[in-house]
């Protein structure tokens, strides 16, 4: 016979969050939670940028292939500023885009 006491048997599910974890440990980052902290900095960056743009009322001269206006000054840095993230975009999509396509025409290899 065996004397030896056998090993006890994991639990079959995991432990809800929270239970049975030390008093200083952080809570699990959720997908709903990086939302909201993002939602928060959005809101945060929308309150600075309207401050700029109501601070910026003074007008510029604007000349844009053959187009020539006046314009406030706060709001002809939005417009750059969204054209340039527009751009960035763009760009990011088409680099997305290629790898995807890449990808797809390599074969994988199973690993063992």
């Amino acid at each position: 016979m065996n004397a030896e006491p056998r090993p006890a048997a994991e639990p079959s599910h995991p432990p809800a969050p929270g239970a049975g974890q030390p008093a200083g440990r952080r809570p699990m980052v959720t997908r709903a939670g990086m939302a909201w902290t993002a939602t928060i900095a959005a809101l945060v960056l929308l309150i600075l940028l309207i401050a700029f743009i109501v601070q910026n009322q003074d007008a510029a001269r604007v000349r844009f292939f053959g187009l020539d206006g006046t314009i406030s000054l706060g709001i002809a840095l939005l417009i750059a500023a969204v054209g340039g993230g527009a751009l960035v975009a763009v760009a990011g999509a088409v680099r997305i885009i290629q790898l995807r396509s890449r990808n797809r025409r390599t074969p994988t290899t199973p690993v063992p």
